[in-house]
């Protein structure tokens, strides 16, 4: 019996050593001409906006990882605009606050940026864009009112397999739109996925505190 205890005792510090290793392996990812990283796959290329790369930062972690995804990722062919935006705040602040909820590891907050950012959806006036736009805006917009509505009601680590969709969308919005905020385009190693920032120091909203500064930036917008 004391044999099994110690077996199961030094697999569980080989996984979390393992672990460890994941995130700081994923950071050595090599970089192409358009500062895309080589093996993030195809989910990550539309989320690849202009503006230059900026330094990493990364905390090693020892806690187990939830590797679960929320719904499938949508790759959007999108021109990027590079309007100043401001009729795209409302939405960003909504989607931030969410960010934020999450990094906290807070539920309630997480779940009334979703509330904010269905309301900024419905409060967005549309007949400022064309054609082209309108048509991709409501493609995102239909997109990301199920993840809010999920992240409005759900528990925390389903909030967050739903958030990682969801920034695909916003980003996408953003790219499409434009926006008149500086934001950073955050990547990180363990999901493989990114999110948007207001902040350069990474704060991770997929492991809170778990793993706070796992991660990296990608791309400064604005």
């Amino acid at each position: 019996m004391r044999k099994t205890k110690l077996s199961i005792g030094i697999f569980a510090i080989a996984f979390a050593a393992l672990t460890v290793m994941s995130c700081k392996d994923n950071k050595k990812e090599s970089v192409d001409s358009n500062g895309h990283h080589t093996e993030m796959g195809a989910k990550e290329n539309h989320m690849g906006m202009n503006n230059e790369s900026e330094e990493h930062h990364h905390e090693d972690g020892d806690e187990d990882h939830d590797h679960d995804k929320g719904a499938t990722m949508k790759t959007r062919d999108i021109e990027a605009s590079t309007q100043k935006n401001a009729a795209t705040a409302p939405i960003i602040d909504a989607y931030l606050q969410i960010k934020n909820g999450l990094v906290a590891d807070n539920k309630d907050n997480a779940a009334k940026g979703g509330t904010a950012l269905l309301a900024a959806f419905s409060n967005f006036e549309m007949s400022q864009l064309n054609e082209e736009q309108h048509t991709a805006y409501m493609d995102i917009v239909e997109d990301a009112k199920e993840h809010a509505e999920h992240i409005s009601e759900s528990p925390l680590e389903h909030q967050r397999e739903h958030f990682e969709t969801l920034s695909t969308d916003i980003s996408d919005l953003v790219t499409l739109l434009g926006t008149n905020k500086t934001l950073y385009l955050d990547y990180c190693p363990m999901k493989k996925t990114n999110w948007l920032s207001e902040t350069k120091e990474i704060k991770n909203p997929f492991f809170g505190s778990k793993m706070i500064t796992c991660g990296n930036v990608k791309k400064k917008i604005n």
